[in-house]
This record gives structure tokens, sequence and C-alpha cells, in this order.
């Protein structure tokens, strides 16, 4: 409970945060279209017809068409690292211009795989419902502050920066399990409200629990296998090695 409590804190500061920048933004749109002189813009300034740039994937994945979606494709990989750095960036990537809130949750649980360490096949289906809803509710952006963004034409894009440290997952005795930890950095863009756009960026740090061993449970007709990296839970803090 403390730690979902701190999680929603969290996201409650970079909520502020993005209603004082989205006001600022308005105020200073607002002061040019009374007839001052407009000041240069900003670097973080961008036309709104700009259109997103084409990622490029460097792996194969489940569904490259999410891409249109506005989301983050799941690798199709037994690379922990590789798995990682995307599992984490999808946590934090959507466009609310291009799917809806929903639609989005449902995507995210569809990398999940069930917790190995329980062996009742009831009890591993509690446990994937459970982090599924953890997710929800103490690790992603809240409806709330996506309906902000989404009053703005808003878009989230996060990446993952620098190293990324695994620590080994209590009584898994397979090996398999392992949870990864990153900086990431989350860019939120939204409309100025005179034709522009405005980004800020927020720094944060997350950990994701992945399974790469045969147990995995792949997702329905897609390419990956048993064996391939699947979420088994994502953290509302870091997990330190």
């Amino acid at each position: 409970m403390a730690r979902t409590n701190r999680r929603s804190i969290a996201w409650a500061v970079i909520g502020a945060i993005v209603l004082i920048i989205g006001i600022a933004a308005l105020t200073i749109a607002s002061l040019s279209n009374a007839g001052s002189t407009p000041p240069s813009p900003e670097p973080t300034t961008t036309s709104a017809s700009t259109p997103d740039p084409t990622p490029t994937l460097a792996t194969a994945v489940v569904d490259e068409s999410v891409i249109t979606r506005g989301w983050v494709p799941e690798p199709v990989t037994t690379d922990p690292e590789t798995y990682v750095r995307a599992a984490l960036a999808a946590a934090g990537t959507f466009d609310t211009t291009k799917a809806e809130y929903e639609e989005w949750i449902a995507y995210l649980g569809t990398w999940f795989t069930p917790d190995t360490r329980y062996a009742s096949e009831a009890d591993r289906i509690a446990e994937l419902e459970a982090a599924k809803l953890e997710t929800r509710q103490t690790v992603v952006l809240p409806e709330a502050e996506w309906d902000s963004l989404a009053g703005e034409n808003g878009r989230v894009s996060s990446v993952t920066t620098g190293d990324v440290s695994f620590s080994p997952v209590p009584e898994d005795q397979s090996g398999d399990m392992s949870s990864g930890t990153a900086d990431i950095t989350i860019t939120f863009t939204r409309s100025d409200g005179a034709g522009g756009e405005v980004s800020y960026e927020e720094q944060t740090r997350l950990s994701v629990q992945v399974l790469c061993g045969g147990a995995s449970v792949p997702t329905p007709d897609s390419s990956q296998a048993a064996g391939d990296c699947k979420v088994v839970r994502l953290f509302s803090e870091p997990v330190e090695p």
C-alpha cells in the first residue's frame, strides 16, 4: 500500500506539472495573438503539422501495425535487455489522438505471461490478473491524466536511457526470470493552443520483471514462441540489485 501511495503521488506531481505547463503555453499564445511581437520559438516548440517520425525496427515484433496507434511494438526476442527496454518504453508511450485509454491498457496486457513460481494454474491466472491491475492502478499514467492530455491532442513517448541493471527474482527455481531496471525519459507533447505544439520531459526510473524461458506463454496467433521474453510484472518503483 505504501508503494501504491508513493507511485500515485508521483503521478499526481507529474499531472500538476502537465497542467501548469499547459496553462503557461496557452497564456503565451493568447498574448501573442493580442498583437504583441511574438518571441523566437523555443527549440521544443514545433508545428502541429509536423508528422511523427517512423520508428526503425531493429528486431522482429509481435505486431508492427501498433505503431500506427502510437504504441511500442512488442519484440520477439529471447534477449532480456532488448525486451526490458521495449517493455519499459511501452508502459509510457501512447497517442491520445490515435487510440482510447482502454485500448492502450488492453494492449499492454498482451505483453504479460503467468508467473511460473505459482504451482497451480488457478494461482497463476490470479497473479496474472493482479499484475495487470497493478500496472493500471500504480504504474502507468492514470485515466484522468490521459483525458487531460486528450483535451489538447497530447501524446507521450518514453525511452530507456543508460544501462539496464538486472536482479534475480526471489524463489525462481528456473533462473529464467529477472527484474530489469532503467532510467526513463518521458516526453509529453501537446497543443499550445495557437496551431503549434509544446513538449517537455520528465525523468523517472522503473523496473519490470520478465520471463525469458520455456514456460513463457506467447501471444496467440503471433510469431512468438515459448521461450521468448514476456512481462511478468511491472513495478511501481525501481527494484535495485
